[in-house]
C-alpha cells in the first residue's frame, strides 16, 4: 500500500517566514518579565534572524 504525501505550497519564501517569526518572538519577549523563558524566546528570535542572514549568503545576495 502505497501512502499519499500531503503537500503544501508554500506562499511565503523561508526567509519571510524566518523573520516573521523572529518579529513574533521578540514581540512576546518584550511582554514577558525578565527570566529564562523570556531568555529562551530572545534565543529562538536570534536564530531565526541568522538563519535569514545565512540563507542571504547562500543565495549571494
Amino acid at each position: 500500500m502505497r501512502k499519499i504525501r500531503r503537500r503544501f505550497e508554500q506562499i511565503q519564501s523561508a526567509e519571510e517566514r524566518l523573520v516573521e517569526q523572529a518579529a513574533e518572538l521578540r514581540e512576546r519577549a518584550e511582554a514577558m518579565p525578565p527570566g529564562v523563558e523570556k531568555d529562551a524566546l530572545l534565543r529562538r528570535a536570534r536564530q531565526a534572524e541568522t538563519g535569514t542572514h545565512v540563507s542571504e549568503r547562500s543565495l549571494g545576495l
